[in-house]
C-alpha cells in the first residue's frame, strides 16, 4: 500500500499480516483522488473516514494536508495501526477514533466537507450510513459523502445521489445535500 500524492507521495506503508481489511486498490484510490482534486481544496476540508481499515484513505487526505482527518475504526488492531502510522508520519490534526461507525454517526456533533465510507461489502445494512449522514446533517453546505461499494449495490434512485464513479470492481457513489 502506498500514498499516491501529497506531502508523503510514494511512501510505502506495510500493514502487519494480522490486519484483515480490504484496502481500496491503488488504481481506484488514484482515480478517486484525481476526481477530488478537481472538486475541493483539500487544505480547507474536514474529513471523516468511516470503516478506515488500514487507514489508506485517511493517509491520502492527510498527505494532501486536509484541515482535519477523523479516522473511525472499530477493530483494535486496525485502530492501533492507524494511530501509530499517523504518529510516525507526523500528521497534524489527525484523529484516530476507535468506535463503531454507525454509533459514531449517531452521536457525532461535527460537520464535515467530505465523509468517506468503505464498510465491508458484505456487511448487512452497510448502506444505513448514507441515511444516517443526512438524518444527522453531518455535511457542511457544499459537502458530500463518498460511499464505496460493490457492483451489486446501486444507489442511483436515492434522493441524495449525485454521481457514480466506477474503477474495476470498485464503485464510488457520491451523495450531496
Amino acid at each position: 500500500m502506498r500514498i499516491i500524492s501529497g506531502k508523503y507521495r510514494g511512501r510505502t506503508i506495510v500493514p502487519p499480516r494480522n490486519l484483515r481489511a480490504r484496502p481500496t486498490t491503488d488504481f481506484a484510490k488514484e482515480n478517486l483522488f484525481n476526481v477530488l482534486t478537481n472538486l475541493v481544496d483539500f487544505e480547507e476540508c474536514d474529513i471523516l473516514d468511516l470503516f478506515s481499515g488500514t487507514g489508506s484513505i485517511s493517509y491520502e487526505f492527510a498527505s494532501r494536508e486536509a484541515r482535519s482527518v477523523t479516522s473511525v475504526e472499530l477493530n483494535s488492531v486496525h485502530h492501533s495501526f492507524i494511530r501509530n502510522t499517523a504518529r510516525e508520519l507526523g500528521f497534524e490534526n489527525f484523529y484516530a477514533v476507535k468506535a463503531n461507525a454507525f454509533l459514531y454517526l449517531k452521536s457525532c456533533g461535527k460537520k464535515f466537507d467530505i465523509i468517506f465510507s468503505d464498510a465491508p461489502y458484505d456487511l448487512e445494512g452497510n448502506d444505513v450510513v448514507i441515511d444516517l449522514v443526512f438524518e444527522r446533517d453531518l455535511l457542511k453546505e457544499d459537502g458530500f459523502l463518498i460511499f464505496e461499494h460493490s457492483k451489486e449495490q446501486n444507489f442511483e434512485n436515492h434522493p441524495k445521489f449525485w454521481q457514480l464513479r466506477s474503477y474495476g470492481s470498485v464503485q464510488f457513489s457520491f451523495f450531496k445535500k
